[in-house]
């Protein structure tokens, strides 16, 4: 069967197991910073979120600065992915199913320009450029676990600003139950669409109050630069208490519809990959087990795996979003 055929690309290769000097350098001396009892617990987190930054930042691509969020569980204090993880391991199957694939084929994706539709049950549609779309709203940075349906997981400082922001502006009408993301689908550009693992465009979607919580993020970069190519530029959702499958990338059309949309990985595989996706340790999929995940970047010989956590973390903020619903039935 078609959606099988991307079975044998779940092998994790083996990260960097050292932190990086510069890295050490900088927590060792936010630890003495903090010792000095000078700061209270919202400004140590802020200054913990600094110095990372600070110290990792790549310098490839153009700056894109967020201020630091005030969104309840938008910031974990969890060590950061290192760069090169986060943009060299990556399902972005448009570019190959293999996880270095997107890293090695993505340059030639353009992002100028670009467009992204609204369209559907809005009073409001349209289409916006890139240019509108980063000046719609004030950049936040959000750090945010992200987890794989594979078993594997980052923790990211992206930018960008809540999904709703956008939403509020197009103004759904009382039909709109639901909202689809539409990835770009372009041969020329994209290699992978000449395999037939899924259908394409690809296509992930959410109810409307899922799109809503401010947790869900239109994401524009990570690191505190615009997005890398491999990871979704020019802009991407992000939606920290789902498998990462259901954050789609290069995003060209947001649709409202009344009925919930077919999804790309629901349509290949429905009794592997449901609608929702909430990350579950307590529903398997049927080839492996979600219970555990393995932090990319910790992979030593010795390293045990991470026990997954309901909604990857965040149940407190979005756990109300299924209240009365079977998480097993609707998974």
């Amino acid at each position: 069967m078609r959606y099988l055929r991307h079975a044998r690309t779940y092998d994790h290769p083996v990260a960097s197991e050292i932190t990086p000097r510069a890295v050490y350098a900088a927590r060792r001396d936010w630890l003495r910073w903090m010792a000095t009892g000078a700061a209270g617990a919202t400004l140590a987190a802020w200054a913990n979120r600094q110095a990372w930054a600070q110290t990792r930042a790549p310098g490839r691509l153009a700056a894109l600065p967020g201020a630091a969020s005030k969104v309840a569980g938008a910031v974990t204090m969890e060590k950061l992915t290192a760069y090169d993880d986060v943009t060299s391991y990556n399902n972005f199957y448009e570019f190959g199913t293999d996880k270095a694939d997107p890293a090695r084929r993505a340059g030639r994706l353009k992002t100028r320009p670009w467009t992204v539709v609204v369209e559907g049950e809005v009073r409001k549609p349209g289409t916006y450029d890139i240019e509108t779309l980063l000046k719609l709203a004030p950049m936040e940075e959000r750090i945010y676990r992200l987890r794989c349906v594979e078993g594997w997981s980052m923790v990211i400082p992206w930018v960008g600003y809540s999904l709703n922001e956008l939403i509020r502006r197009v103004e759904p009408t009382g039909n709109a139950k639901y909202v689809a993301f539409h990835t770009l689908a372009d041969k020329t550009q994209m290699p992978g669409l000449n395999s037939r693992v899924l259908l394409w465009p690809y296509v992930e979607g959410l109810r409307l109050d899922e799109a809503m919580h401010p947790l869900t993020l239109l994401a524009f970069g990570l690191y505190g630069e615009v997005l890398p190519n491999q990871n979704g530029a020019p802009l991407r959702l992000v939606v920290p208490w789902k498998y990462g499958f259901k954050s789609g990338k290069s995003l060209v059309k947001i649709r409202f519809t009344e009925k919930q949309p077919q999804t790309a990985w629901n349509v290949a595989a429905p009794h592997e990959y449901g609608f929702y996706a909430n990350v579950n340790p307590t529903v398997d999929h049927p080839r492996w087990s979600q219970a555990t995940e393995r932090r990319i970047g910790e992979d030593g010989l010795f390293t045990r795996k991470r026990p997954t956590l309901m909604f990857n973390g965040y149940e407190a903020q979005v756990g109300q979003l299924y209240a009365g619903m079977d998480l097993k039935k609707y998974y």
